[in-house]
């Protein structure tokens, strides 16, 4: 790998940390603690906060009119979400053995905790439900077509890519024919891994 992007992974590594000692304090202000898969607060926090929830009726009630009318076209999207589910995890499941690509799991990229939150109403639970999902999904989707395009088309763009899926680093630059020639079946090897309890994907592994 490039040293200039070895450098830079490892000042990622280490706002990754700073970022976690950081949600702890977070953790610590508004009195809950993480156990596992679950969330729990300490009894008094929980009860300030279901006494500030606002009621299901109520939320309807202030919702503006171009709010509720646009519902449908948003819960509409739940149908192709579904497909875009079930298309990924077939091609997963049937094409990443056959190419020698570790799966990616599926549950690490699907966060859903805020329906623990005591101040959020059955409307606010089910519209962060959706939305845990949605993002979930495509998070998962970005990254198992990062390693697609790893094992096919490793090259990095000429031009800066906004947000790039965890793979694109280990890309060769640009015009890098030697490299590409040289290197592409170990690259075809090496992938990253989710980290365990993490939100970020920068851990990497060769084999």
């Amino acid at each position: 790998m490039n040293p200039k992007i070895e450098e830079l992974l490892a000042r990622i590594h280490e706002l990754e940390r700073e970022l976690e000692a950081d949600l702890a304090e977070t953790r610590a202000r508004f009195h809950y603690h993480i156990d596992g898969h679950k969330i729990h607060f300490e009894r008094e926090a929980a009860a300030l906060q279901r006494r500030l929830r606002k009621s299901s009726l109520r939320t309807l009630i202030d919702a503006p009119l171009r709010h509720i009318l646009t519902a449908p076209v948003i819960y509409g999207l739940f149908v192709p979400l579904l497909l875009l589910d079930i298309a990924v995890s077939l091609y997963q499941g049937i094409c990443f053995p056959v190419y020698g690509i570790p799966r990616l799991k599926r549950g690490d990229y699907f966060v859903f905790d805020r329906a623990r939150l005591p101040y959020l109403n059955a409307i606010e639970r089910l519209n962060c439900l959706y939305c845990e999902y949605g993002n979930g999904l495509l998070s998962w989707a970005k990254e198992v077509a990062g390693r697609t395009e790893q094992f096919w088309c490793p090259i990095k763009h000429a031009r800066r890519v906004p947000t790039p899926h965890e793979s694109y680093n280990r890309f060769f630059d640009y015009g890098d024919a030697e490299r590409y020639r040289a290197e592409l079946q170990r690259l075809r090897k090496a992938y990253g891994e989710v980290k365990e309890g993490s939100d970020s994907t920068v851990q990497q592994r060769s084999e």
